[in-house]
């Protein structure tokens, strides 16, 4: 099926106001969809937690890396279908932001997902998408999106991250936009620079496996990036938090599984095979 690339008006309201012309890619199937799922949610969710209960209905939908790359000029790409860790997390982000503001509409799940997805909700070019997630929890907590569950934390296990990011500019042939638009290369490593040296505060993966109400500051739907020590990165992937009987677990768009699950593992477990992980930062979407 061919995708649609449809123009409308998309206002955002809040701390600031914007009206412009937006070019959306998507197919019938995902503006279809995203309708049902608010329209259920009204009736079905009760009192699940809102990115619990939508990321739930995207569970089995096949991991496919790179679905935000299409075309040569960055716009607007709603892909419910297939999903990467990445867009897993915006798109359920965005359907609980409608849920919460009394949203029913395709165009109110674009105008979130933009929001969420690009630096001050503003597409310019490929450098204004938001592509390290130091940058994405910033700028959303800036526009009180999101906060930064651990930032005032008192638990006394939490550790901290120095952020030092550069992978983007170290390896431009790595990125489609990059290697076709050299000119967006200084940008990006300027983009990098403004946050080198944060310091952020994560749990240690070796924390994982403790209780429920030792972690109590986790709650199931929190959104969660995994620190990596991997050089030149912050974070390698990101998910939600699920408690089940007494254990956290990871719902995420996986690699390995090739779909969306709710891991079967527990999260500890799952780190412990995960040589490159340190720790988690936890956020919490402001509804």
């Amino acid at each position: 099926m061919r995708p649609f690339l449809f123009s409308f008006f998309i206002f955002f309201w809040g701390t600031f106001q914007i009206a412009f012309a937006q070019s959306v890619e998507f197919q019938s199937e995902d503006s279809v969809f995203v309708e049902h799922l608010l329209r259920q949610a009204r009736t079905d969710r009760g009192e699940t937690p809102r990115t619990l209960w939508f990321g739930q209905q995207f569970v089995g939908r096949p991991y496919v890396a790179h679905t935000l790359e299409n075309g040569t000029t960055e716009h607007l790409i709603v892909n419910t279908r297939e999903l990467d860790c990445t867009t897993f997390l915006e798109t359920v982000c965005a359907l609980s932001l409608c849920d919460a503001n009394g949203q029913q509409t395709f165009a109110d799940f674009c105008r979130w997902l933009q929001r969420l997805r690009y630096r001050q909700g503003q597409i310019e070019d490929y450098t204004s998408r938001l592509h390290y997630f130091t940058q994405w929890a910033d700028d959303n907590a800036a526009q009180l999106l999101v906060e930064d569950v651990l930032e005032k934390c008192p638990y006394e296990g939490l550790a901290t991250q120095t952020v030092s990011i550069n992978y983007m500019s170290q390896h431009p042939d790595l990125y489609k936009h990059l290697k076709r638009n050299p000119q967006f290369v200084p940008v990006i490593r300027s983009q990098e620079r403004a946050v080198q040296g944060r310091r952020l505060r994560y749990l240690p993966k070796s924390r994982l496996n403790r209780s429920a109400s030792e972690l109590s500051f986790i709650h199931t739907g929190d959104l969660v990036a995994i620190v990596t020590s991997k050089a030149g990165l912050d974070t390698s992937h990101l998910g939600f938090a699920v408690w089940q009987q007494g254990r956290l677990h990871l719902m995420h768009a996986s690699s390995l599984y090739h779909r969306v699950v709710i891991d079967s593992k527990s999260f500890y477990d799952y780190s412990q095979g995960q040589r490159s992980h340190v720790g988690i930062r936890v956020l919490r979407l402001a509804e």
